[in-house]
């Protein structure tokens, strides 16, 4: 009897501590997202309310992510963030987890513009988070704004070696294309090859290409015009007032960074958590106003201060938006196509 007391007991131990065990495993988050794109003071706040252990990690761009996580099959990321074609790129290659919106009593707070975009048409693998869109950035100490209104006009001569330009492939190549009267994402191999024709003559006027420093570069006049994200140009404008951003009448693109759980997320549920957690409209409005970008939580947005949530920079109005086109994946070939191009574009040809 005492044999069968103390087994049970040893069995009930167990049984205990695997419990624990488990539980303790669970209250842990591991991101893996952009840098800058979650607050500190946003991951603290997460912790202190729900006891959950957040270990964020940071990547420069979708590359890095998306070559992460096809390296290893369990790589222990419970949350990323992916840019608009790269959900599109990863769930096409069954690599994200559907959601349960279930377990998102928050995501009523979304904007509906950005529900079941392109790049995600079901909305089944993404949560919009923080957007922006690319467009022709004109200090107007130097040039006119109202002189600039297409793409087009950053080919002229009186920009010679002036231009600031994204050094993206993906937003050089849908410039290039967007002025050719082509959609951003033509996958069409001969319009690819006169986007390159044409952005042979456009080099010429380039002075410097940057994606990092595009904040500082405009608020110390270290370039005048160019292009780059509405986001950074609306956090330069607050300390450089010269500077206007300009929506191209030829069109442009909208970006998405979106909330997506690996399929092979250890911790889903722990991922929900804090998804939800950022759908709150308070924390959305915390996290537009730290990164100055434009938040697709419109509960969220509709608690930012008048001057923030009516500025044309930030938030353009919905005539605008319009004429915007999501990023989708282009597929291998034709990313491979744009490299080749790249490379002899970066080097003079």
């Amino acid at each position: 009897m005492k044999k069968k007391i103390t087994l049970n007991l040893c069995c009930l131990l167990g049984t205990l501590f695997s419990t624990i065990h488990l539980f303790a495993a669970s209250k842990v988050l591991n991101i893996f997202a952009w840098a800058g794109e979650i607050p500190d003071q946003i991951v603290r706040q997460f912790e202190k309310e729900t006891g959950i252990k957040v270990n964020l990690s940071t990547y420069a761009n979708n590359e890095v992510l998306y070559a992460k996580l096809r390296a290893s099959n369990n790589p222990g990321y419970d949350l990323i963030l992916p840019s608009s074609y790269f959900v599109d790129r990863m769930r096409q290659q069954n690599m994200l987890l559907v959601l349960d919106k279930t377990k998102l009593p928050n995501y009523k707070n979304l904007n509906p513009d950005f529900l079941k975009p392109a790049y995600d048409p079901t909305g089944e693998y993404s949560i919009p988070y923080l957007w922006g869109v690319t467009g022709i950035f004109v200090n107007a100490l130097y040039f006119d704004p109202k002189s600039i209104k297409k793409w087009t006009d950053l080919w002229d001569a009186r920009f010679y070696n002036q231009l600031m330009v994204l050094d993206d492939i993906r937003e050089i190549f849908s410039i290039a294309l967007l002025s050719l009267g082509y959609p951003a994402n033509d996958p069409n191999p001969a319009h690819i090859k006169e986007a390159y024709l044409k952005l042979k003559t456009f080099i010429r006027n380039v002075k410097v290409f940057s994606s990092d420093t595009v904040v500082s570069i405009m608020i110390d006049d270290d370039a005048t015009v160019g292009t780059a994200w509405n986001g950074d140009t609306y956090k330069a404008w607050k300390e450089n007032k010269n500077l206007h951003f300009l929506y191209p009448q030829d069109g442009f693109v909208i970006w998405v960074d979106n909330l997506s759980i690996p399929k092979t997320a250890p911790h889903p549920d722990t991922a929900y958590a804090f998804i939800d957690f950022l759908l709150r409209a308070d924390i959305g409005k915390e996290v537009a106003l730290a990164t100055s970008y434009p938040t697709a939580n419109l509960a969220a947005k509709n608690l930012l201060p008048e001057a923030v949530r009516n500025n044309a920079t930030a938030y353009p109005p919905p005539e605008v938006m319009k004429k915007g086109q999501f990023q989708t994946d282009l597929g291998e070939d034709v990313l491979n196509q744009y490299e080749k191009y790249w490379e002899i574009l970066k080097m003079g040809g």
